[in-house]
């Protein structure tokens, strides 16, 4: 959008990379949809199945331990200023203890960030403009938006939904929701996440034992997203559970959803020794120098919250929120399922991924709204293989999930 009021211009041309971009952000615009719905029935109880945000209290233990250290921090005792840009070193090793047992991740492989997202985005910068991507379709927009704000990317065309130059792998139902491999052009980066967001897939260890393999024929680097590991119930939650995945895999997550940290912001991401660059340079000490330059580290109350989370009461409580999510989860599969939909994740994600055959993701989103003041997600907003489904959250009160359900069944029925 022109500024029509200034009628100054500086001599500075805008970036063209992001002139490529499409429209806003996924989920800014949902949030001014939901907005605008607001304004157009402000009586109206408008129940938000959308953004995946979470909803429970953090638990006692860990809230506390956030409060405790932010009191101590009026102390003279108490007081610190900078942390390591690279976390502190006993969360460092919780995670990696936590997470990550038995497959060989050192602490000083674990870099503590301000969430998953922000990780996606050093990793961008790391990797540079003239590296070759692929990614799911559909997946998190911010693979696909960082590759064409860091230049991987060509022009977008309209009329595939996709932009050049970059390898969508189709993850839909007829595949079981995993690439076929042997048909994927040969990328440089591979960004893979598991359970998968928007679909709620989580892949098999078979499914990852052909990622791995595929990775090292290739001489690519997978950048995998376990955001959602927590919620998988069968199946590996890491990555490293593969063999040969530490020579060829970064690994990114996040207490966002784990801990409810999504306003707290705490996050990491795995960089392994043996990962190097085709000339032999080591892939952690670049990622090293991209944090030391762009991050003054997480913040130390965060990470005190990180610390409990990860104590064995923290975690416990933890998981229990985690459970409440995935019953919220099998409430909604079991309506959509109730009305006759095909209806795919929710078991091992707290995302559920509906299908509507022959319909546009944008107008079943709208009609959706309109008719049951319910906030979701189209599906194309993840890419073009989203185009005949939402997305819905099992993020959210339980009384507000059963209200909901109710209204899709007289909806839809």
């Amino acid at each position: 959008m022109v500024n029509a009021v200034s009628c100054y211009f500086t001599k500075v041309e805008r970036n063209a990379n992001l002139e490529r971009l499409q429209y806003n952000y996924l989920f800014p615009e949902i949030s001014e949809r939901e907005l605008r719905h607001v304004n157009k029935y402000p009586n109206a109880k408008v129940i938000s199945l959308g953004i995946g945000d979470t909803t429970e209290p953090l638990p006692e233990i860990i809230a506390s331990s956030m409060a405790d250290y932010a009191r101590s921090l009026s102390t003279p005792q108490g007081y610190k200023g900078y942390g390591a840009e690279q976390g502190n070193k006993e969360l460092r090793k919780a995670i990696a203890e936590t997470f990550y047992k038995d497959m060989g991740i050192k602490d000083s492989e674990v870099f503590v960030s301000d969430g998953s997202q922000c990780d996606i985005s050093r990793l961008q910068m790391l990797f540079g403009s003239n590296m070759s991507i692929a990614v799911q379709d559909p997946s998190f927009p911010a693979y696909i938006d960082t590759g064409v704000i860091i230049g991987q990317t060509g022009n977008y065309e309209k009329e595939s939904g996709r932009y050049q130059n970059i390898a969508y792998m189709e993850c839909g139902p007829e595949n079981n929701f995993f690439p076929d491999l042997p048909k994927t052009a040969r990328t440089d980066i591979i960004f893979f996440c598991s359970p998968n967001n928007p679909t709620g897939h989580a892949s098999s260890r078979e499914q990852l034992e052909q990622l791995v393999e595929f990775a090292q024929q290739n001489g690519s680097i997978i950048v995998y997203d376990s955001a959602y590991a927590v919620y998988i119930t069968d199946g590996p939650r890491s990555i490293y559970e593969i063999p040969g995945a530490r020579k060829v895999a970064i690994e990114v997550s996040s207490f966002s959803k784990i801990a409810g940290f999504t306003g707290v912001r705490l996050g990491w991401t795995v960089v392994p020794e043996e990962l190097v660059y085709s000339n032999g340079f080591p892939v952690i000490n670049d990622f090293n120098r991209i944090v030391c330059t762009c991050f003054n580290g997480a913040s130390n109350i965060a990470q005190a919250g990180g610390l409990a989370c990860l104590s064995s009461d923290g975690f416990k409580a933890v998981l229990s929120n985690v459970n409440y999510y995935k019953e919220n989860a099998k409430i909604l599969m079991n309506t959509f399922t109730s009305l006759g939909l095909r209806v795919y994740g929710g078991v091992n994600a707290p995302y559920v991924w509906v299908h509507f055959p022959g319909s546009n993701s944008w107008d079943v989103f709208n009609e959706i709204l309109e008719k049951t003041h319910i906030i979701t997600v189209p599906g194309s907003g993840f890419g073009p293989g989203g185009r005949e489904f939402i997305r819905v959250t099992a993020f959210g009160h339980r009384e507000n999930i059963l209200e909901a359900s109710e209204r899709l069944r007289s909806f839809l029925s």
